[in-house]
């Protein structure tokens, strides 16, 4: 499906998780596609792994179903997005060249969603993780380093986060198209992550995403 297309390369095919891994270490791929179902390692593991070492790597994870709980479990674990194993081979070059161009391949409404149940689930989780009144400086919730973002990449990134387009954002903020992918590429740098989803994860793990 990918190998015809003139502007990208395939350049490894894995058999299971941790060749996975492996190919990812020796090859340095833009971006993986990632089954779920696998012996060895799963898909969710090897997303963990190979993010770990090498977190400039897209991830979409290729499943059979839109369950949210594991779509969620996927972006926790590091992922852009899914990709359908249904889908057609416009959906599948469209999805990877959203996700390497900046953009997201998620739905937009399914992205609000998704960042909402990751934002209750995680202020659940820090509740119930909560240590007694006498806390300690190192214990407190990580926090975004001041002057990390401008407030401009501030408003870009929440609004991203929302599910909006890089045009639409441009439209929102009534900026240049071409100043707003600048904006999105930054924010990615300084956060560390290799694409705008996990951007909008970890907006929500420093506490600075406003979902509405």
């Amino acid at each position: 499906m990918l190998a015809g297309e003139p502007d990208l390369k395939v350049i490894g095919e894995a058999t299971d998780g941790e060749e996975a891994l492996e190919l990812c270490r020796r090859l340095s791929p833009d971006l993986v596609l990632m089954d779920v179902q696998m012996p060895r390692m799963d898909g969710l593991e090897a997303t963990r792994a190979i993010k770990a070492e090498r977190p400039a790597t897209c991830i979409l994870v290729v499943t059979t179903h839109e369950s949210h709980d594991y779509l969620l479990e996927a972006m926790k674990a590091g992922a852009a997005g899914y990709v359908l194993k249904e889908a057609t081979k416009a959906q599948v070059v469209d999805a990877v060249r959203k996700v390497l161009s900046g953009e997201s391949p998620l739905n937009p409404e399914l992205a609000i969603r998704l960042l909402k149940e990751l934002t209750e689930k995680m202020k659940i989780e820090e509740e119930l993780a909560a240590p007694t009144p006498r806390r300690l400086p190192e214990e407190r919730p990580e926090q975004l380093p001041p002057g990390l973002l401008t407030p401009r990449e501030v408003e870009v990134l929440r609004l991203l986060a929302r599910g909006q387009t890089n045009r639409e954002i441009a439209r929102e903020l009534s900026i240049a198209l071409s100043t707003v992918k600048n904006h999105v590429q930054h924010i990615i740098t300084k956060l560390g992550v290799s694409d705008r989803t996990q951007a909008a994860v970890r907006a929500v793990e420093l506490g600075v995403l406003v979902t509405e």
